[in-house]
């Protein structure tokens, strides 16, 4: 049964040491993103699963381990030797796991679970359904970006219909709205570049058929013309 779920960024600048100087420009968005993770910690987990977007499903282990060299500095995540498996979001992932305080000191098992950023969204839902059914305390971890076509400095392009789409994925993340997050259309998110799309429809089949969370959108900006979100929801 799912208890909590937090959505997060996975920009590899969100971490200080790819960022360099510019790290100071995310701290607003680090900060709250360590907040909605120790949410998960806090509702007290039985499992803790962490899934994001890749070019393929697949699903590892909790001592799986990442690394941002491709983007960068070789920052690494994970126990200390193992050789990195993660895709970026589910290495994000992890990093907020052991930067966000508190959250190293609790100790639950933990999964990682890549979805593929093209799957339909009953596949997603299936996934999400899986996921939350399988321990009696399940706390999710959502690791998914907007749109990258909000303005011409965007790596996509500006899009006209980027930033509504945003807000529309805004609006569902704030009011707890899992129907409306298993509308979004694959197709049309695929146009506006929206990396997050398969995951946070993934999180909307963990929470069908749940009571409405107490939702609350902790950040929503886009400082790097991608859309950046960070929530939780909490039963």
């Amino acid at each position: 049964m799912l208890v909590a779920a937090a959505v997060c960024p996975h920009p590899p600048l969100l971490v200080p040491q790819v960022a360099g100087a510019a790290a100071a420009e995310l701290d607003l968005l680090r900060a709250a993103c360590a907040e909605a993770v120790r949410s998960l910690a806090d509702a007290g987990p039985g499992v803790l699963v962490v899934t994001g977007g890749d070019g393929s499903p697949a699903s590892f282990p909790g001592d799986a381990a990442g690394s941002l060299r491709p983007w960068g500095p070789d920052v690494r995540v994970g126990p200390a030797g193992g050789e990195p498996v993660l895709p970026l979001s589910l290495t994000i992932g992890r990093w907020l796991l052991e930067h966000s305080a508190g959250v190293p000191e609790v100790r639950f098992p933990l999964r990682f679970e890549a979805v593929a950023a093209d799957a339909p969204a009953a596949g997603c839902a299936a996934l999400g359904r899986r996921l939350a059914g399988s321990a009696d305390r399940v706390a999710l971890l959502v690791m998914g970006d907007g749109s990258a076509r909000r303005t011409e400095k965007s790596p996509g392009y500006v899009h006209p219909d980027a930033v509504p789409y945003d807000d529309m994925i805004a609006a569902a993340l704030a009011s707890g709205d899992s129907g409306a997050l298993l509308a979004l259309d694959p197709a049309r998110a695929a146009e506006l570049q929206v990396a997050g799309r398969a995951a946070f429809q993934v999180l909307g089949g963990a929470a069908e058929g749940a009571p409405p969370p107490a939702a609350e959108l902790l950040r929503d900006e886009a400082p790097y013309g991608v859309g950046y979100f960070v929530a939780r929801w909490l039963w």
